[in-house]
């Protein structure tokens, strides 16, 4: 995992460090540079560890809710001296508030939980990559993807599109199954976004999407199978 670890005591952050063997760890001592990286670098972390109290700096408190209206799916944890923030760590959704002195047990299942997560979450997203920007759009929100002259666009259910290097046949080996079916050489389409089949195309949000012959049994199969998950 890739993790910020943001406490103004190095010896504190260092002691942390040792508990987090194995993972990409970048240490802040100061809490603006941090929020730099976020806001202005673009970095993204699978972790934010930030203690509250920052001498010479805004606070962990300010800086995660900054970090939470950029990002929204951030996974923050609060580190503290006091248990005195327990309603703000509440209010800014953070997945843990640990004491210090931080036992290395407490870090362990902090770990765990969060590892989890992230996994669950990297299965049900779709990365892509276009013009140096990089970033991930929920399978929930991707409406169908088409394909021309190797370029990717990701059509999402809020009518934008995102625009990928990539072909198609390498994307349907990577998210095709229980959410994703290929219905033609071109189009790739989120199966529970299908409004109905009717002849050989897929009607979908206002969309009208081709299935070609190739394509056709496996498609009305889950489209079935879907129709009947949504009756029960």
């Amino acid at each position: 995992m890739k993790i910020a670890l943001c406490d103004d005591c190095r010896e504190d952050a260092l002691r942390l460090k040792t508990y987090l063997v194995g993972q990409d760890i970048r240490i802040y001592c100061d809490t603006r540079q941090l929020w730099t990286d976020v806001n202005e670098q673009d970095m993204r972390f699978d972790l934010y560890l930030l203690d509250i109290y920052m001498e010479d700096s805004i606070g962990g408190i300010e800086l995660a809710g900054k970090i939470r209206a950029h990002d929204s799916d951030a996974v923050i944890c609060f580190i503290s001296s006091s248990d005195a923030f327990y309603r703000e760590a509440y209010d800014l959704y953070a997945v843990q508030y640990l004491l210090k002195p931080v036992e290395e047990q407490d870090m362990a299942r902090l770990l765990e939980r969060v590892s989890h997560r992230v996994n669950r979450e990297k299965e049900q997203r779709l990365g892509y990559k276009w013009r140096g920007q990089t970033g991930f759009i929920p399978y929930g929100k991707i409406l169908f993807i088409d394909s021309r002259e190797h370029t990717l666009f990701i059509h999402c259910e809020d009518g934008t599109v995102q625009e990928c290097k990539g072909k198609l046949d390498d994307l349907e080996i990577q998210v095709c199954g229980q959410v994703f079916s290929r219905c033609h050489q071109s189009f790739i389409v989120n199966m529970y976004h299908v409004d109905r089949l009717e002849g050989n195309e897929l009607l979908l949000r206002g969309h009208n999407i081709p299935i070609s012959r190739r394509y056709f049994a496996g498609v009305k199969n889950r489209y079935r199978e879907i129709v009947f998950e949504e009756v029960d």
